[in-house]
């Protein structure tokens, strides 16, 4: 089986319809949705669209949507910042009752038999979590317990929205990157899974995107079309917040 991993895409439709355009020509027999589809400018919208693609779609939550049911359940939101509480109540108020029970129904992980790769395991963030901060830089020492004994060939993951491929005791982890808010070069991120894995880059109109999502009625539309669609933290500022953001976590738990 031939499949597409496309995670974080955070309502920026414009970049998730250039990716289903890319993916295409790949022929893939199945897409994995990996978490955090509708924290962002176009949620509904985006929604609609990756349930009309005509190609067997697995969802799993990310943290957004975990925040987004929290709210909805009478509990805080507790995201990552107060932001995130924020944006799980305007999407409370703006998604339709229908894409609310659809969100609800998607699983945390998901496992599925892919080409030469084996059995591979697609979470949000880790395993056993879907806020879990780690990149390429976490020493392996730490991230090891979290990884081990897992009956699967290769994790995918997302979250911190840059593409890695690195090893963690025996297991191989791959971030699959964000498709709507990228960190380190603009454009949309995704990965192809078959006999091995593929990093793929979807490059769109940015300033008819940014136009588009300055039209819709989210309240930082202007905020995320400057700094999350024109451009976007490099790769070091990216580093150096998930960085802040790993020990503000250690610190929590």
């Amino acid at each position: 089986m031939r499949a597409a991993a496309l995670y974080d895409v955070h309502g920026n439709l414009p970049a998730l319809e250039a990716v289903l355009h890319d993916l295409s020509d790949a022929k893939v027999d199945c897409i994995v949705v990996g978490g955090d589809v509708v924290a962002g400018p176009m949620p509904s919208e985006t929604l609609a669209l990756l349930q009309s693609v005509g190609i067997a779609t697995h969802f799993i939550r990310g943290n957004a949507e975990s925040e987004l049911l929290r709210y909805l359940a009478g509990k805080e939101p507790g995201g990552l910042s107060a932001r995130a509480n924020e944006e799980a109540r305007w999407l409370a108020q703006t998604l339709m009752p229908e894409h609310k029970n659809f969100v609800s129904l998607w699983s945390t992980t998901l496992e599925l038999e892919i080409g030469g790769l084996g059995r591979v395991l697609f979470c949000h963030a880790t395993p056993n979590s879907d806020i879990e901060v780690f990149t390429r830089l976490t020493p392996e020492e730490k991230l090891a317990p979290i990884f081990e004994n897992l009956t699967v060939s290769l994790v995918v993951c997302g979250h911190t929205h840059m593409q890695f491929d690195r090893r963690i005791g025996g297991m191989r982890v791959v971030n699959a990157g964000s498709v709507g808010m990228p960190f380190g070069k603009t454009g949309a991120d995704w990965l192809l899974l078959d006999t091995d894995i593929e990093f793929r880059h979807a490059n769109y109109d940015l300033t008819e995107a940014a136009e588009r999502i300055r039209q819709s009625n989210y309240p930082q539309a202007e905020d995320f079309a400057a700094n999350n669609l024109l451009q976007t933290p490099s790769e070091a500022q990216a580093l150096d917040m998930l960085s802040l953001l790993e020990v503000r976590q250690a610190q929590n738990r």
